[in-house]
């Protein structure tokens, strides 16, 4: 009763966000007070060529960014992006000219019906620029939201868009890094939007707008979390043949590739799906995606790409291929270390169409590039958030035995509940509310960015997500964070998940006595969490997964028959005891 209460509360402070407000003042631009395009709003140039770096002021010191880096990350005149699922057009004109706007309560035209408002920004002030707006709707009501600009030269690089490596100002180019943000805000469901007005926040620059439209006629089947950005091979003229298991089956397909934390664009220069025969072999010949109609696409920095819809009958519960060619040099890539499923590396040469595994000679057990395959209907998806428990470490290999695969099988069995996709976006060693991985570079640390900090990417832009599970903590316990350092960080993941109505359920943190670095005083911390997590109202449902691990006559470790041995993770058997745990109808 308890989270019926706390759900009705926000469902009621979504309506009140709906009650009709003072109309929306329009911007004032050339006698017109009708809403325009945001290129039409333009008042601030941020991009200038690095041989006339006077051109622009950005931040009113005149400082810019640098057309050659923007060049270089992809990020060229006009081009547009996709972004967390938001398609983004960065701004079309020149260097030296006009490109975003202070956000000074100017009215823009935006139109468009989806989950979430979708900005491209930065903040000039020195520090995050706060602001609130409205977004009017067609029907003639609106709703406010809020929205902070980190600052372009001091933000938090685990959550930027992007990263360029100079600065260029009157005096002569640094060498300092600039960042730009991708922000999302909730819409209401449903409504087409008709306008959008800015905050009255002059710090905060506006280069680009639009609707993140939602994604009926999908479902999310498997997906991965990008948990780095290490040295690779390096790749040159190869083909990776990647082996991911499937959830819910489907009679279409989609694939989705991530350039997370790059500095460069990647060239992809086919791409192919297939079922898994053997090992590297397809069952049958595999079939081509295209990408806007080309064979091949490339990737800016840190934006993400989707493959045409293809007709193509996707088993549930089965393992694809999906085989693409690089035809470039790759020596780094955003990647998903944790595997545990044997991937292949081709011999030189695009073998996107080998339905035979010869060619390929290199055994991966990584996910690099590649993050989500979509099917076509179904009722959408359930959002795994966690550690490496959820990552699968010490399941047995190529056997699809992560507690995540086990209750995807659950589901399928069964008729009580939707057959909901079930996407894992567990990261082996990743903390709540610490970086492992800084965000940025080359690094040999994959244990991710914070919860918090991918919670967006990760979670809010997966495809249609409709509830999502939160098991995650014992690593910052572990690792010297407090009771309260990790119940704050769940709260807030819980607000943010409601606030874009999706259904928020928690786990608690599995017991970890015999592991080096839980101690009696870590475990304090872990039953403090736990303790919290059992009675708040946070959440709108809670897995008691310590429970359902824990050695009964000695609650501080894990029970015998669960432990895979290292006291921390659960083998095969303890992580279906998870799985065999969740109610169905709690997602």
């Amino acid at each position: 009763m308890r989270r019926g209460v706390r759900r009705s509360v926000v469902v009621l402070a979504l309506f009140t966000a709906l009650t009709p407000t003072a109309p929306v003042q329009a911007a004032q631009v050339r006698g017109t007070t009708e809403p325009l395009p945001l290129e039409r709003l333009f008042d601030n140039t941020a991009v200038s060529d690095d041989a006339r770096p006077g051109e622009a002021d950005f931040d009113g010191t005149g400082a810019s960014l640098s057309a050659r880096d923007l060049t270089a990350a992809g990020w060229t005149p006009g081009r547009t992006l996709t972004v967390q699922r938001a398609r983004l057009t960065w701004p079309r004109g020149e260097p030296g000219e006009p490109d975003n706007v202070r956000a000074a309560g100017q009215s823009v035209r935006v139109t468009g019906r989806g989950d979430a408002l979708a900005f491209l920004v930065a903040g000039t002030d020195g520090g995050d620029v706060p602001g609130t707006g409205a977004v009017s709707y067609t029907n003639g009501t609106t709703s406010s939201y809020r929205l902070t600009a980190p600052d372009w030269r001091t933000g938090p690089l685990a959550t930027k868009a992007v990263a360029l490596p100079h600065v260029n100002t009157p005096g002569g180019q640094l060498t300092a890094q600039a960042r730009l943000y991708v922000v999302t805000v909730p819409l209401v469901l449903g409504l087409p939007v008709a306008s959008v007005r800015l905050p009255n926040s002059p710090g905060l620059h506006v280069f680009a707008v639009s609707v993140r439209g939602d994604t009926p006629g999908w479902t999310g089947s498997w997906a991965a979390a990008t948990a780095g950005y290490p040295a690779v091979g390096p790749w040159s003229d190869r083909t990776l043949r990647l082996v991911v298991h499937t959830s819910v089956g489907g009679p279409r397909v989609r694939l989705r590739f991530d350039n997370t934390f790059a500095a460069g664009p990647v060239r992809i220069g086919s791409a192919t799906v297939a079922v898994q025969g053997a090992g590297a072999a397809a069952r049958e010949a595999p079939v081509a995606v295209a990408f806007r109609g080309s064979a091949g696409v490339e990737v800016a920095a840190g934006a993400q790409v989707f493959s045409d819809p293809l007709d193509f009958e996707v088993p549930a519960d089965s393992s694809l291929l999906v085989s693409f060619h690089l035809p470039g040099t790759v020596a780094a890539a955003p990647v998903h270390r944790l595997a545990r499923q044997r991937s292949h590396v081709s011999e030189a040469g695009d073998h996107t169409a080998d339905a035979s595994g010869t060619a390929y000679t290199t055994v991966l057990t990584s996910w690099p590039l590649l993050t989500g395959v979509d099917v076509g209907g179904g009722p959408g998806s359930v959002v795994l958030l966690g550690d490496s428990i959820t990552d699968g470490e010490k399941s047995t290999a190529d056997a699809d035995r992560r507690w995540p695969d086990v209750l995807a099988d659950r589901l399928l069995a069964q008729d009580e509940v939707p057959h909901y996709g079930v996407l894992n976006q567990g990261i082996s060693a990743n903390r709540v509310v610490s970086d492992r991985y800084p965000g940025d570079g080359v690094s040999t640390d994959t244990g991710g960015v914070s919860a918090l900090h991918r919670f967006d990417r990760d979670v809010l832009a997966q495809t249609s997500a409709r509830t999502a599970v939160v098991f995650q903590g014992v690593n910052d316990v572990r690792w010297g964070a407090t009771a309260d350092d990790v119940i704050a960080g769940l709260r807030e993941l819980a607000d943010r998940g409601h606030a874009r109505g999706l259904r928020m359920l928690a786990a608690t943190i599995a017991p970890c006595e015999g592991e080096a670095r839980c101690t009696a005083a870590v475990d304090a911390e872990r039953v403090e969490v736990n303790a919290w997590l059992r009675d708040a109202d946070a959440f709108d449902g809670v897995l008691d997964f310590d429970r359902v691990v824990r050695d009964p006559a000695h609650p501080a470790r894990m029970l015998p028959a669960y432990d895979s041995g290292d006291h921390l993770h659960p083998g095969d058997a303890g992580l279906a005891a998870l799985a065999g745990s969740v109610d169905l109808k709690l997602l």
